[in-house]
């Protein structure tokens, strides 16, 4: 649970471009423990990006600017550190937030909750320090690609007369939501879908946040939220092989999970990615291709990619009396 007591903390702030941003991220990331941080970003103009960072306690500024010179050495110059009043930032800014339309999905937070019309499909997202409100272009990318998918599926299957699939596989996992932060996507796969879904993080703080949100929006029984680091485990590989797979990341992750996950698609199965600069979705695109994914969809909004692709089935080969061709 998010901490009900508000300390007063510390916030570094810069403006850069969104290469610079990302190198401080992740510089950052590797030198601090996740709880000791959380840093957000947002487009302010076109190529230029505000960057945020708060420290739970104060922190040797000294420090932070050498580890940002070594990531982006005219940046550290640029970093202001000033200190804020014992204040929950993260939910007082979120309530100024508008909800989210994407499709039929409506991303909201419990101040908007009765504000959503009856024919949407509401997710309703608490304050806390995780990725996923539904207002980055990322997400809004995935949620679109999502409803896309479940349009399809439900013509599909009334254009067989409504068959369903055979008992066991109900029971298994049928979508799979990698790097999941607020769990917005196991959320909104969850009630799209109406079927198991199971989600994961690297960071246990998201795990937790994630687990309250499915919690908020009644999909306990369907999505399971677990703490792993890839998805070699055991829990993954036993409900496999998933129908959906969606995974709102960053380039070099999504790159070295390509070969797992198209393990792990189901024939004619999809997988969703984001988290890609529009630069970045070709490199992205090239290592699924290599494992036999084939791109359905690429959507593009606020400069970010999100690419649907496909695992084709393997055609049966004809049997033929006399050897074949």
């Amino acid at each position: 649970m998010p901490d009900p007591s508000p300390i007063a903390t510390v916030v570094a702030r810069l403006s850069s471009d969104a290469s610079t941003a990302q190198n401080i991220a992740d510089a950052l990331a590797e030198s601090f423990e996740a709880e000791q941080f959380a840093a957000s970003a947002f487009e302010e103009a076109p190529g230029r990006w505000s960057l945020a960072i708060h420290f739970r306690q104060r922190p040797d500024e000294a420090a932070v600017r050498a580890l940002i010179a070594s990531a982006a050495l005219p940046a550290a110059h640029a970093l202001v550190f000033e200190t804020l009043a014992p204040t929950d930032w993260v939910r007082k800014s979120l309530e100024g937030l508008a909800p989210v339309e994407a499709g039929r999905f409506v991303v909201h937070g419990a101040h908007d909750r009765a504000r959503v019309r009856a024919n949407r499909i509401d997710i309703e997202i608490e304050a806390a320090l995780a990725f996923g409100t539904g207002h980055h272009g990322t997400t809004r990318g995935c949620l679109l690609a999502l409803d896309r998918i479940v349009k399809a599926r439900r013509r599909k299957r009334d254009a067989s007369g409504g068959a369903t699939a055979p008992c066991k596989r109900r029971r298994q996992a049928i979508a799979l939501d990698i790097g999941t932060g607020t769990g917005v996507l196991a959320i909104a796969a969850a009630k799209a879908l109406r079927r198991p879904v199971l989600a994961s993080d690297i960071d246990v703080r998201a795990v937790t946040i994630a687990r309250d949100n499915v919690r908020i929006n009644r999909v306990g029984a369907v999505v399971e939220v677990i703490h792993a680091a890839g998805v070699l485990t055991r829990p993954f590989r036993g409900r496999a092989p998933y129908d959906l797979i969606c995974a709102n990341i960053l380039l070099d992750p999504l790159k070295a999970l390509a070969t797992p996950m198209a393990r792990l698609v189901a024939p004619n199965g999809q997988v969703v990615l984001s988290g890609l600069l529009t630069a970045q979705a070709g490199a992205a695109l090239a290592s699924y291709r290599a494992r036999g994914l084939a791109l359905a969809r690429r959507v593009t909004l606020e400069g970010w990619a999100t690419l649907t692709l496909v695992r084709p089935a393997r055609r049966r080969r004809a049997k033929h009396g006399h050897g074949g061709v």
